[in-house]
């Protein structure tokens, strides 16, 4: 899977941490989000999809966050661990 990410850049995402069939069982499970400010809304969150990628990177490497490859994931590791406090 391709995603954009700016500047024309094209990133890898693996699609192996997170099967579609298991995020299909684990997506109805996540909390909604909260709305978006209309001042000052900042950047767009990550997907809570890629999140999920660097949470399970995190547990299968069995590295730190900080060592979560954005390129491979989606998202960078602490998205990844601000994510997982969030739905915990």
């Amino acid at each position: 899977m391709a995603t954009g990410a700016g500047r024309g850049r094209v990133v890898r995402v693996s699609d192996d941490l997170v099967p579609d069939d298991l995020w299909e069982r684990i997506a109805p499970l996540l909390p909604p989000r909260p709305p978006r400010r209309h001042r000052y809304p900042g950047r767009l969150p990550a997907d809570d999809r890629a999140a999920l990628r660097g949470i399970v990177y995190v547990l299968r490497k069995n590295v730190s966050w900080r060592d979560v490859p954005a390129e491979r994931t989606g998202c960078s590791g602490v998205t990844a661990w601000r994510r997982l406090r969030d739905w915990t």
